[in-house]
């Protein structure tokens, strides 16, 4: 009896050690294993001249922590530049199929030949992602999703993290793997949005945890508020966050002539919205609603170093 006491003892502590040793990503990042870690990240880099000034202000003002750039725009090699001259700033790549706006478009990387299942009779990129899911097919998804990755590192970007416009590869599975599959390969973290995955397929959530890091909450706004309470959607979400890792995404730039040409007829992330997600993450009250509710600003880099730790 008492050798039994003893071995259940011994299983116990055995136990209680190990779980003690586990860590959570919170733990791993240098902070109290219940803390709220949030990424504040914008959206579209590279889409416009506006839109790369305003988040250049915006992470030289500590506004954002986090943005990814679309390889395909014609703005990209601005972007570009500040981002190979600026590596503290956490940029990733904004993997690109759809080209959404009236009179503003874009196409591939690649040759048109090399992906004709991607393009329009124009030679541009579907506007939808329900036009986008009724041409494209895998392999030239990730054909033209490396090429945007190799890119940018030829442009000197050393990129932190991948994501994806307009939510292209949520399309289907096969599309998502694809993302996937290039994030390991180039060892970087996916945007995984935990809360979008679990009511898509609860099966899958629990095999991506495996291998990745997860965002257990996405926010962005999907519809516009009158101007004076643009924050409150935002403010709301900070002040109800959970611990774990959480993501805000905010659509950046000036509302100027430029913006509200290629947005013309687009009130929904439009130019007027842009600009108003660029007063919110510089204002006063973003700031002191981070520092009141103890939220822990972190970055997609920060997030790569404990997925994919350095190589010995």
């Amino acid at each position: 009896m008492k050798i039994i006491i003893l071995l259940v003892l011994l299983l116990t502590s055995g136990l209680n050690g190990f779980s003690q040793e586990v860590k959570n990503l919170a733990e791993k990042l240098g902070f109290d294993r219940n803390a709220k870690l949030l990424i504040v990240h914008a959206d579209d880099l590279g889409l416009s001249h506006a839109t790369n000034s305003a988040v250049m202000e915006a992470f030289q003002k500590s506004g954002i922590t986090s943005g990814s750039i679309m390889v395909p725009c014609p703005w990209f090699p601005e972007i570009a530049e500040f981002a190979k001259n600026n590596p503290n700033f956490d940029i990733g790549i904004h993997t690109t199929l759809t080209s959404e706006w009236d009179k503003y478009f874009f196409g591939g990387i690649l040759p048109a030949s090399d992906i004709p299942g991607l393009l329009n009779k124009n030679g541009y990129f579907y506007p939808s992602v329900e036009a986008f899911a009724q041409h494209a097919n895998a392999a030239e998804v990730e054909k033209e999703s490396r090429a945007q990755i190799e890119r940018a590192l030829s442009f000197g970007i050393k990129p932190t993290h991948l994501d994806n416009h307009m939510g292209t590869v949520l399309a289907s599975p096969e599309y998502y793997q694809i993302l996937l599959k290039l994030g390991k390969e180039y060892r970087l973290p996916v945007l995984i949005p935990a809360d979008i995955i679990a009511g898509i397929s609860p099966q899958l959530l629990e095999v991506l945890s495996k291998d990745n890091i997860l965002v257990d909450h996405l926010f962005m706004i999907n519809q516009a508020s009158p101007a004076e309470k643009w924050g409150e959607p935002y403010l709301k979400f900070i002040a109800d966050m959970k611990p774990g890792l959480n993501e805000i995404i905010v659509h950046l730039a000036y509302d100027n002539d430029e913006t509200r040409a290629i947005m013309i007829n687009h009130p929904d992330f439009g130019s007027e919205w842009r600009q108003h997600d660029l007063d919110f993450v510089l204002s006063d009250d973003f700031k002191k609603a981070i520092k009141d509710h103890d939220i822990k600003l972190v970055t997609w880099r920060q997030i790569g170093k404990v997925q994919y730790p350095a190589k010995e």
